[in-house]
């Protein structure tokens, strides 16, 4: 889906991802900051056509939730998995991994950090695109 046919987000697009943890230009809207009676931070967190994070884990697993476009989420070591709307991925404390979106489309999910008692999460190097183009 390009940026003109994005019709009526559910959440605002927020301000702009860190470039130093960001290939390309990402926004994040926080939900619910770090929580100590959930133990959770949870953002809605928009890629442009071929952004992503760098490698990262956390500490306490992360939960995605995809709510527009196509993206891609990969664990080290395994296939690229793409991703639609609808689509939910649990990942697993300490799992190194990265997601984005594809080249041709927007992406928007919703990120669940949880356990976030032992750490929200713990960035690594960028995803190069050698690693990005692997499909």
């Amino acid at each position: 889906m390009k940026t003109s046919e994005k019709q009526n987000p559910i959440f605002p697009q927020g301000e702009k991802a860190p470039a130093e943890y960001f290939t390309g230009n990402a926004w994040i809207k926080p939900l619910v900051p770090d929580d100590r009676n959930f133990n959770c931070v949870i953002g809605n967190v928009t890629f442009e056509p071929g952004a992503r994070n760098n490698w990262h884990t956390h500490p306490g697993g992360q939960i995605l939730i995809v709510t527009e476009g196509a993206g891609y989420f990969q664990e080290k070591g395994k296939p690229i998995q793409l991703l639609h709307k609808g689509d939910v991925v649990k990942i697993l404390p300490d799992v190194e991994h990265w997601h984005g979106a594809s080249a041709e489309s927007e992406f928007t999910h919703i990120a669940v950090s949880t356990n976030t008692q032992k750490g929200v999460v713990v960035w690594l190097q960028r995803v190069t695109d050698e690693e990005y183009n692997k499909r």
